[in-house]
């Protein structure tokens, strides 16, 4: 018999709690719009996914899966990933996500580096999968979903549909869930690896159902329809909107991919009263024309882990909700800043659990209004615990002196409150001047002009050392008037925030959880010469 501490910290205990208090209760609503821009959804219950799991454990067994024994699920948001995680908690296989953008050197790499035996993929995954499957070493299996039509499943290791492992009957007797533990390994969870290869993160159960347990302290209600448009290969969609989905019994709506035209649609029919931004998405929607209807929605407030103050109130007043805002790293440390709690732009203070300060470069405790490094100690002055697979000594660095190391650098003010400065290594100095990229952003965005943005850094042309020009990186909305930008900026902002470069492209290039990709900016901006340009100014 579980105990309460498991059923409460472990995906796959959840699920079976509510299937047999309340196996036709409405859990998970995917939402997919074809080429016309209908949606067609696919659904499960709590019933379903108990049942759908233990088909997916029972495939894992058979297919020679055993304790801890590594498969990655390379898919957008459709059901079957959810059922796939029940699955793995129920064998207690251990699950990695991957973005299913991902492919060539990096795939191979995520796949070998963790020892994956299998793999689920989308068919629209294939063409990448074959690429690589014959380099990959000890890759035993590819189970596929079909997104419609035929799928050839030629020359892919004891392959099988997801569609005929779930036509299975259930095992009977029941499998017994064999992962025991909360610390129990649930996942592997990759980095982005924006700067080299990505790390693994060792995500155990106590990690989902810790995040999962936030409900209440994010402002969740018993009566919220969750939403989520981001992809549940990254913490923020699986653990903060799912995980507290399943732990408070809600019915939740994910769309397989995020779109932004058809965002506020989705709210309307499904009736969805609560969805998560990141810094990148907020940008993009802002920057849409305003509609007559933009404040019609069900949405009562949407948690933001980077609003840009610049923004904050106009994004309220105009789509007719209010921000709490949150900030959350994949290994650990918290703050949240409740509607009309802490002043706009801070990203709140940390749970009565947590203890947060600001350390300078020489370990010192930061002064209110002095930026330095963000570190998160337990309430009981013990380390959050941060595993990076096969890497100690990045693992270590993370735990330094008892402190969980974020790596961002942020200030608070004579309160306590915390703000976000830049990432390290990130900041944009420019003529002496340090540049809030949220500033030009929320102009860019506000120009007819201007479908989608985001303002980055390069080395400065000047050579000065430390400096970097700014480059706005802009998808336009029809044909680009660059200059007409120019002038937008140079009326609105003050000289040293005015861009240095407007580059043009078709899209922001985005992770799986929408935060713009500046290294492919960059290559960009140096193999595509013609797209760049600057103020001309008489």
């Amino acid at each position: 018999m579980a105990t309460e501490e498991q059923v409460g910290m472990m995906l796959p205990y959840m699920v079976q709690d509510w299937a047999s208090r309340e196996p036709k209760r409405q859990s998970l609503t995917f939402v997919d719009i074809d080429k016309q821009g209908n949606f067609h959804d696919e659904t499960r219950t709590y019933g379903e996914l108990w049942v759908n799991g233990q088909r997916f454990a029972n495939a894992l067994k058979s297919a020679g899966m055993g304790e801890n024994e590594r498969f990655a699920i390379m898919m957008m948001n459709h059901p079957e990933f959810v059922d796939a995680m029940v699955g793995s908690g129920i064998a207690n296989t251990t699950f990695v996500p991957i973005d299913p953008r991902t492919q060539g050197k990096k795939l191979k790499f995520m796949l070998e580096f963790v020892s994956c035996k299998g793999v689920i993929v989308g068919d629209y995954n294939l063409p990448a999968l074959r690429n690589i499957i014959d380099e990959v070493d000890g890759l035993e299996w590819v189970w596929v979903i079909s997104s419609g039509g035929e799928v050839d499943l030629s020359g892919l290791p004891n392959a099988r549909l997801i569609s005929d492992i779930l036509a299975e009957p259930a095992p009977e007797p029941e499998l017994p869930i064999a992962a025991k533990e909360s610390t129990d390994e649930m996942q592997m969870l990759y980095t982005s690896g924006t700067t080299g290869d990505p790390k693994a993160i060792v995500g155990p159960y106590a990690r989902f159902g810790a995040i999962g347990s936030l409900g209440p302290a994010i402002g969740l209600r018993d009566d919220d329809v969750p939403y989520s448009g981001l992809s549940l290969t990254h913490a923020n969609a699986q653990l903060i909107t799912l995980g507290n989905v399943i732990k408070m019994g809600l019915h939740g709506v994910f769309s397989r991919k995020f779109t932004k035209s058809r965002l506020w649609d989705i709210t309307r029919e499904y009736g969805c009263t609560q969805f998560n931004l990141l810094g990148g998405m907020t940008t993009a929607i802002y920057s849409d024309p305003e509609k007559p209807d933009d404040a019609d929605n069900p949405v009562r407030y949407v948690l933001a882990a980077g609003m840009p103050p610049a923004i904050w109130k106009n994004f309220e007043k105009r789509f007719g909700l209010e921000v709490f805002e949150f900030y959350g790293t994949a290994e650990g440390g918290v703050s949240m800043n409740p509607p009309g709690v802490g002043p706009i732009g801070s990203m709140g203070k940390p749970p009565a659990t947590m203890v947060a300060k600001i350390f300078d470069e020489d370990g010192k405790e930061c002064p209110p209004h002095q930026i330095g490094e963000l570190a998160f100690q337990n309430a009981d002055g013990s380390c959050p615990h941060v595993e990076y697979y096969k890497l100690p000594e990045k693992s270590a660095a993370k735990m330094k002196d008892g402190w969980f190391w974020t790596g961002d650098m942020c200030h608070t003010d004579e309160d306590g409150w915390l703000y976000f400065d830049w990432r390290d290594g990130d900041a944009i100095r420019h003529n002496g001047d340090f540049v809030n990229p949220g500033f030009v952003q929320k102009e860019l965005a506000e120009h007819d002009n201007v479908d989608d943005v985001f303002v980055y850094g390069v080395k400065a042309a000047s050579g000065v050392p430390g400096e970097k020009d700014v480059v706005a990186a802009v998808v336009p909305a029809g044909e680009a008037d660059v200059q007409a930008m120019f002038r937008h900026c140079r009326e609105r902002l003050e000289g040293n925030f005015v861009p240095s470069y407007i580059q043009i492209l078709d899209e922001i290039p985005k992770t799986a959880s929408e935060k713009p990709q500046e290294r492919y900016c960059v290559e960009a901006l140096e193999n595509s010469p013609d797209q760049v340009h600057t103020e001309i100014r008489g």
